[in-house]
């Protein structure tokens, strides 16, 4: 049965969530601040968090970035707040949420999108590194490597990463890409896509792997690790 932690200080709300996800065979345990939450999380895994944005003392969104930054394909969380502006949920995903819901919700919808991101984390394939002349993605050790030199990258660039180094040489479009590496129950606008192409760009720079990532006029974005000069493009 799927083990959930609740990360929300309001006990009205925990016991609304643990009231609707009981019933559908999923254990609970709660948590009313992100320090209760780290200690949870050091004795206990579990297959998802619903993270509160807002927490007395350290935010929500702090302990989801630091989460995150450990093990990007860790626990999948989604955070709760009542931050509606899509440049909030921009901000809340690159965290390294998963997922997004804001205040006030309906169980029903609750529901849905834990159960669209379990099927999504459940269904992972992220066990074997790929490398394509001396750029490593290790997803066990959750580790980028070029020329044996750690790369830093965010959750949301980590994911992206990974998923054009598995699957390479062939065109996606934006939309393609946003299903697949923030999933299609995330709205985000598309243009996300194109500013974390220019970040993994940038990043991938000194080392000219960011040739790899070439534009496809009209399409979107395909990873080519051998790709010649003249059909490679920058957006």
């Amino acid at each position: 049965m799927p083990k959930i932690l609740i990360v929300e200080d309001e006990p009205e709300i925990r016991e609304m969530i643990r009231f609707a996800l009981e019933p559908k065979g999923f254990v609970i345990s709660e948590a009313d601040n992100a320090q209760d939450a780290r200690k949870l999380l050091a004795d206990h895994n579990y297959d998802l968090i619903l993270m509160d944005w807002m927490l007395p003392g350290r935010s929500g969104l702090d302990l989801t970035k630091e989460l995150k930054q450990v093990s990007p394909v860790s626990t999948p969380i989604i955070l709760l707040t009542a931050k509606t502006d899509e440049s909030d949920k921009v901000v809340g995903l690159d965290s390294g949420a998963d997922d997004y819901i804001t205040k006030p919700f309906s169980t029903r919808e609750m529901i849905a999108r834990i159960k669209a991101v379990l099927r999504r984390s459940g269904g992972s394939s992220e066990q074997q590194a790929v490398a394509y002349h001396g750029l490593i993605l290790d997803p066990v050790k959750h580790l980028v490597l070029i020329n044996e030199t750690p790369l830093h990258l965010s959750p949301a660039e980590y994911r992206l990463l990974y998923f054009f180094m598995s699957h390479p040489e062939r065109a996606y479009s934006r939309s393609q890409i946003l299903d697949h590496v923030w999933g299609n129950d995330v709205y985000v606008d598309e243009r996300t896509v194109d500013v974390h192409i220019r970040r993994l760009r940038k990043l991938l720079t000194p080392s000219n792997h960011h040739r790899f990532i070439q534009t496809v006029r009209g399409v979107g974005y395909r990873f080519t690790p051998q790709p010649a000069s003249h059909n490679s493009e920058k957006s």
